[in-house]
């Protein structure tokens, strides 16, 4: 995919490297860009970090990824001082133009692959993948359609099922519903039964999420859930389950191809794999990769998350959670579209098991959205 400078010489592909955004899921987002800057063959692609703030302006970061890295307890955060940049159409394709107040815009030059790095909420759902199939600009990961559905767990859940699918049994309240109805929602949620979970039907990182153990944690757990989304969903709490993962990749020449699964066990004061779990150090957390399945289990799991990643249309890149039950049958949890990824994180650590590495993750995916066009497909 190299392409020739106005000088008539080879140039190396040009990857902008989209982090940090508008939702809770910001400082996640920048350890993950960091992981990724790290990461990438500088002698295969031209990189440009681009961060995005909490208050949505684009600037051009600093191509520093040890400063993107967890301090402690403390997440980073991009920038908001730098330089502010736009994606702007040109001739040839879409340059990158630093945008300067008082100054001539300045075109860093033409970007050939946006690797959107963005959880949650104004980029993860579809917002920004919109807007990069409007400017015409390759990008990794699922388009418009598949991240929105994966961004709502709510609609996921109906996609799921209509594809024959295995799903937690839930429902969803919105916060209109409960200031209206606080009655007719708790006996919709109570009906469910106890112990359940609350959590924003769109958003990640296990924030906002609590488990219920009666009626009188109810109204607490939503105004929980509700403080990252007016939407949320109430599910039946899979009591004894394991939960296992398993990554989905596209191929350049066939169908998709699945990693090893891998088993999240939480302990000390977590009763689930919450974000502190996740991504703090020091949290009891173990995980197993490969997960200890039978191979019939293994298979089924395997065979369920690549049709999960093809009933959402997915591309590029997938992590479909599960749950296993004491009896060995299996329901999807939910699938993500933009799952952890820094090396520690589960969806890299399981195609290491499977004979993947990092850097070969991140080129394979690099390439896949190079060889793909913007449009209908």
């Amino acid at each position: 995919m190299n392409e020739t400078s106005s000088g008539g010489t080879a140039r190396k592909p040009r990857v902008a490297v989209v982090f940090g955004g508008r939702s809770s899921e910001h400082g996640i987002s920048c350890v993950t860009a960091g992981s990724v800057l790290a990461a990438i063959d500088r002698e295969a692609y031209d990189v440009v970090p681009v961060g995005i703030a909490t208050d949505g302006r684009w600037v051009l970061e600093a191509d520093e990824p040890a400063r993107l890295a967890i301090r402690g307890n403390d997440l980073p955060e991009v920038d908001a001082a730098r330089s502010p940049v736009a994606l702007m159409g040109a001739a040839s394709g879409t340059d990158l133009v630093v945008t300067e107040p008082s100054a001539v815009p300045s075109v860093i030059g033409e970007v050939d692959v946006v690797f959107p790095l963005l959880h949650g909420p104004w980029g993860e759902d579809g917002t920004l993948q919109g807007m990069l199939e409007m400017a015409g600009v390759r990008y990794v990961g699922s388009g418009v359609l598949a991240s929105a559905i994966g961004m709502d767990k709510a609609y996921m859940k109906v996609v799921l099922q209509a594809a024959g699918l295995p799903v937690t049994p839930g429902v969803v309240l919105t916060r209109a519903e409960w200031e209206r109805d606080p009655i007719g929602c708790s006996a919709r949620f109570e009906a469910l039964g106890f112990p359940s979970f609350v959590k924003p039907a769109r958003a990640g990182s296990s924030m906002g999420i609590s488990k219920v153990h009666d009626a009188t944690e109810v109204a607490d757990a939503l105004e929980e859930a509700f403080g990252h989304d007016p939407k949320v969903l109430v599910e039946q709490s899979m009591e004894g389950a394991r939960e296992v993962e398993c990554g989905v990749l596209g191929s350049l020449d066939g169908p998709p191809e699945t990693s090893r699964p891998g088993e999240v066990r939480t302990g000390g004061d977590h009763e689930f794999y919450d974000f502190e779990a996740k991504y703090l150090p020091d949290q009891h957390t173990e995980i197993d990769i490969p997960a200890d399945l039978p191979a019939d289990t293994e298979q089924e799991l395997r065979a369920m998350a690549v049709r999960a990643f093809e009933a959402l249309s997915c591309e590029g890149l997938a992590r479909v959670d599960f749950f296993v039950l004491p009896d060995g049958s299996l329901v999807i949890n939910e699938l993500n579209t933009m799952p952890g990824f820094t090396p520690t994180s589960m969806y890299p650590q399981m195609w290491a098991a499977s004979g993947m590495s990092y850097p070969e993750l991140v080129d394979r995916l690099v390439q896949l959205a190079l060889h793909r066009d913007t449009g209908l497909r």
